[in-house]
């Protein structure tokens, strides 16, 4: 034990890493309670799921593997409880180990390392999204109907009070470990804020006037021409061009940052539980997200590719006695699965790529550590991938021309220099670092021939396509 008793995990859904105010991360988000849990932590400044999109990133996390490792790809193949995952470690040591909230697994009688969950928010069906499996470029399926929802205004919805009861049962829960300070545990919260549909209460959404947002970051209507693989993934599901009008547009990116202090508020109320309940000076709060939101950049919405807005997300590690710091040290997902294991002095057996957050902090930056996303599901007509090493980037598509990016000189990642001459040794050293985790064309060959043996179990496309929900993943009743 690393002398806390506790930990508490709290996971939201699709929260740009830029829209958070602490630091000064996002000029715009009121992000009050977030920047206080920043003030007893660790904030890294540099994190990338493993996949930008919900059930791989989840299962990746769970894991502490990479999708193609787990083989779990998109949205139809959630986590089952295998391969076997940090849950597993702490049940393994006798640490109460229990989840409120969304999981995005495959159903609450798997064996996927908690004791109880409680009201879990899972795939639908218990197959999930499995439409958007079909997904070569001659066979896709575009869904009707706007993938944000057909109404985006001040309100109430199925997710807003979902979330509210989660933060209620987290309090009961806070309160019932309360009653027995001498047992260790560790409590999932899954958050589903700022996940659309972009429905908020008026009292978030005042606090973004439309006229205070800025200019949406090279928007395709001011003449800007995405990557050609981008635009094919971005035909499956009507974004940008299910506007109405300008204003609707923006009206959208402000539920989007009024759902983010909504999120924030109900953060508040929880570390507010723990302290009532004198819990709070021994508890570690890890909060991050499964992976971020385009949020228009681009003209696009949702996640789904390798750009800062979808694949890099927050994360901080707030606990007894630490101040506030920044650790620029790139990481992912992997290592906060790692970080939960080594909190609680856990062992889990076989190889896997993340070390803990308590390691990388104690030790000097490591500017050129390399971090690895990849991307198979809905709407990708090839496999997509990210190595992040130092300042640079590169998203290597399968079939398609790389993009190059660096960083430091560009985090806007509007100039490509993959066909830079004065780069082509930059380039070759990130294609080798790409391969040394993996062989791209191989696991994209992997990945179809899963999801093409999915698909004919269920009946083959005529069957497969109406499978699943067309977009946000309903919550259960509570």
């Amino acid at each position: 034990m690393r002398g806390e008793l506790y930990a508490s995990l709290v996971e939201n859904d699709q929260e740009a890493c830029q829209c958070r105010n602490c630091k000064g991360s996002h000029p715009l988000v009121k992000t009050p309670n977030l920047d206080k849990l920043a003030a007893r932590g660790i904030r890294f400044t540099n994190v990338y799921t493993p996949s930008p999109i919900c059930v791989p990133a989840r299962a990746a996390f769970a894991s502490g593997r990479y999708v193609h490792d787990t083989r779990l790809w998109d949205n139809a193949t959630p986590y089952t409880g295998v391969p076997r995952g940090w849950g597993h470690a702490l049940q393994d040591k006798g640490i109460r180990v229990e989840s409120i909230g969304k999981l995005h697994y495959r159903d609450a009688e798997d064996p996927a390392g908690f004791d109880v969950e409680h009201i879990p928010m899972q795939v639908a069906g218990g197959h999930g999204m499995v439409w958007g499996s079909i997904r070569r470029e001659d066979e896709r399926v575009r869904k009707d109907g706007r993938m944000l929802g057909p109404y985006i205004a001040p309100g109430e919805s199925n997710y807003t009070r979902y979330e509210i009861a989660v933060v209620s049962r987290a309090t009961d829960w806070f309160a019932d470990a309360a009653k027995r300070p001498e047992d260790p545990w560790c409590l999932y919260v899954g958050l589903v804020a700022p996940h659309f549909p972009l429905i908020v209460p008026q009292e978030y959404l005042d606090l973004y006037p439309l006229d205070s947002l800025p200019p949406f970051k090279m928007h395709t209507l001011y003449g800007f021409e995405n990557h050609p693989w981008v635009t094919k993934q971005n035909f499956a599901l009507t974004g940008d061009e299910g506007f109405k009008d300008a204003d609707e547009r923006r009206l959208a990116a402000a539920c989007y940052f009024a759902l983010c202090t909504f999120l924030d508020d109900n953060i508040g109320k929880l570390v507010a539980a723990l302290e009532e309940n004198g819990q709070l000076d021994e508890t570690t709060i890890i909060y991050t997200s499964d992976h971020g939101d385009n949020v228009c950049a681009r003209g696009l919405w949702g996640k789904s590719n390798m750009y800062e807005e979808s694949v890099a997300v927050p994360l901080m590690v707030a606990e007894l006695g630490a101040s506030a710091s920044n650790c620029a040290t790139p990481v992912s997902l992997l290592d906060v699965s790692q970080t939960i294991i080594d909190h609680f002095s856990a062992t889990l057996e076989g190889e896997r790529p993340g070390r803990s957050h308590y390691e990388i902090s104690a030790a000097p930056e490591e500017p050129a550590r390399v971090i690895f996303s990849e991307y198979h599901a809905v709407g990708a007509v090839s496999a997509a991938y990210m190595v992040r090493k130092g300042d640079w980037k590169l998203i290597h598509y399968h079939n398609f021309r790389p993009e190059l990016f660096n960083l430091a000189e560009d985090p806007e990642e509007a100039i490509n220099r993959a066909d830079d001459p004065v780069c082509a040794q930059v380039l070759a050293e990130m294609e080798r670092e790409l391969r040394n985790i993996c062989d791209p064309a191989e696991m994209n060959d992997l990945a179809f021939a899963d999801q093409d043996a999915m698909i004919e179990r269920y009946g083959w496309r005529e069957v497969a396509m109406n499978m699943g929900a067309p977009a946000a993943t309903p919550p259960p009743e509570t």
